[in-house]
């Protein structure tokens, strides 16, 4: 537990959301909306070091990513070619994956989503596939027994077209164990 927002604790020498930002920048992002919430002041002035040019837009009421994501509506309205939607605690992100799913976008693809494979899948969200398709993604509290033996675990990136971010995300809906809006 800590007062300093988790995203802004140093790791290897800058913020943990640096890394994200940075590697969206080698991925080819240009513009950067970043949708902060606990500690939204102090986000705001740490980003100015890192990513004086982001837009910073507030989450008030965590109601879950996509709702998160829409925060950032002003920003995604502008007609963008693709969106990358990555949270801020994943500094690890390898620039290559982003731009491997940002080229999936320019392949026709409306929606890429990142995951993985484990053999311990709990605490994750499955991506439930059908003849080889992605049809759900579903986290864990909300997973049958069934799901819950599945090992291909949502790894929280998002690339989106931009043609259709607005209205994909506005379908969300909150039916799950949290009355959340989850991507």
């Amino acid at each position: 537990k800590s007062a300093v927002p988790k995203v802004l604790h140093t790791i290897a020498g800058l913020p943990m959301v640096a890394h994200v930002v940075r590697a969206a920048e080698a991925a080819g992002s240009g513009d950067l909306a970043l949708v902060i919430g606990h500690g939204a002041d102090e986000m705001r002035k740490a980003t100015q070091k890192f990513a004086p040019k982001a837009e910073t837009f507030v989450q008030d009421k965590r109601l879950g990513t996509a709702h998160a994501v829409l925060t950032a509506r002003d920003a995604i309205s502008k007609g963008y070619d693709d969106i990358l939607v990555m949270f801020g605690d994943t500094p690890l992100i390898d620039p290559e994956v982003l731009t491997a799913a940002r080229l999936k976008l320019a392949e026709g693809a409306a929606v890429v989503v990142v995951g993985f494979r484990t053999s311990n899948p709990s605490g994750y969200g499955r991506l439930i596939e059908k003849d080889g398709k992605l049809i759900a993604i579903r986290e864990e509290k909300d997973c049958t027994d069934e799901e819950k033996k599945i090992t291909f675990c949502n790894g929280g990136l998002m690339a989106v077209a931009g043609k259709h971010a607005l209205k994909l995300l506005e379908q969300v809906g909150n039916n799950n164990a949290k009355g959340e809006y989850y991507l």
